[in-house]
């Protein structure tokens, strides 16, 4: 090879790291020689946890390695469907449309539980905001147009807010965060309910997309005066601003680990046998209103049997061993009754 080709050969690999290391839509691993591949795909919410148990797993576990691509649940949901991947991944559970129109029945499991957060790029404002429920409802239905709005401003005394245009950016996919959040507005918001309602697409009122939590947070991070909502772990990740939301008990909450798992309290004890479930608005005065489950969604009837016997091996992990890692990365665990009964449920897979 001449020095001009190695140099461009070089040139190549060295792009083909960075593009791997930053392309959060890329899979995870590469298939070693003999091993196991199992193929996932859906939700950005949980990417973070997921590439961490999957890299986890696979370390003790060589044999066997996951290949999750976050392409948002939208996506994870057409694919199992498809029949392209081996689950599917979503922060929002199936419709009874949807579980129609699969070949096997397809089972839900829970595997953490989440927060959607508004984050903003504010300049000149340090102090850290809090939102209303009527506020977030009307910035993005586009009825609250600036950052002076009587109805931020009321809810935060002493900050001198800007008379600037609110610049509001949501995901332009298919996504599991989306339904969580549109979930949430429709709760609060009978105009939301009516004009928009929740679906893991809607037809926005206003603003600009992004794709993934990832376009999202890219996006408020390059727009000023911008306002978005992404996962809880990307505002983290990336130092993002995020503020507090009033929940239906009346106090601004901030979202965190405990507030998480506060607002899954009761609906842990009244968990439906096929676990979907809602928790946004919860009671609870520490409860964080925009909280959420996300699932992993898996086929009833595996026929290959040594994917069955992994993919139960797997989820049997995640839900023991791998729960100990979530409040590291911002997620709250499961709670104890939640996986007891998951546990029970593992057995339906065939």
């Amino acid at each position: 090879m001449t020095k001009r080709n190695c140099l461009v050969a070089g040139v190549v690999l060295a792009l083909s790291l960075v593009a791997y290391e930053w392309a959060p839509t890329s899979p995870m691993v590469v298939n070693a020689a003999g091993a196991l591949l199992i193929n996932g795909a859906g939700a950005t919410f949980p990417y973070p946890i997921y590439a961490k148990w999957f890299d986890e797993y696979h370390k003790s576990h060589p044999d066997i390695q996951i290949n999750y691509q976050s392409i948002g649940s939208g996506g994870g949901i057409r694919q199992l469907l498809a029949g392209t991947v081996d689950f599917g991944a979503s922060d929002g559970p199936m419709t009874d449309e949807q579980l129609g129109q699969a070949k096997v029945k397809i089972l839900h499991f829970p595997t953490v539980l989440g927060a959607d957060v508004p984050t903003y790029n504010l300049p000149g404002i340090s102090q850290e905001l809090k939102f209303t429920p009527e506020a977030l409802a009307g910035i993005f239905l586009g009825t609250v147009k600036k950052w002076n709005a009587s109805e931020l401003v009321s809810a935060n005394p002493g900050v001198k807010l800007p008379d600037n245009d609110i610049v509001v950016v949501h995901r332009s996919d298919g996504s599991g965060t989306t339904y969580v959040w549109t979930d949430y507005l429709s709760k609060i918001s009978e105009a939301w309910k009516t004009k928009v309602g929740k679906a893991t697409a809607v037809s926005w009122p206003v603003g600009l997309g992004g794709k993934g939590n990832e376009g999202v947070a890219g996006l408020v991070q390059q727009t000023p005066y911008s306002l978005g909502y992404i996962e809880l772990i990307y505002a983290v990740q990336n130092k993002m601003a995020y503020g507090q939301v009033r929940n239906s008990s009346g106090a601004f909450v901030k979202a965190s680990v405990a507030s998480v798992t506060a607002a899954a309290a009761d609906a842990a004890k009244t968990m439906p046998d096929d676990f979907r479930v809602s928790i946004t608005n919860p009671p609870g005065k520490s409860a964080y209103p925009i909280s959420s489950f996300t699932w992993l969604l898996i086929p009833s009837t595996i026929s290959d049997s040594d994917k069955r016997t992994a993919i139960t091996g797997v989820l049997k992990w995640m839900l023991t061993d791998g729960q100990k890692m979530t409040e590291a990365l911002s997620y709250a665990p499961l709670p104890p009754e939640v996986v007891k009964k998951e546990t029970q449920a593992i057995a339906q897979i065939h």
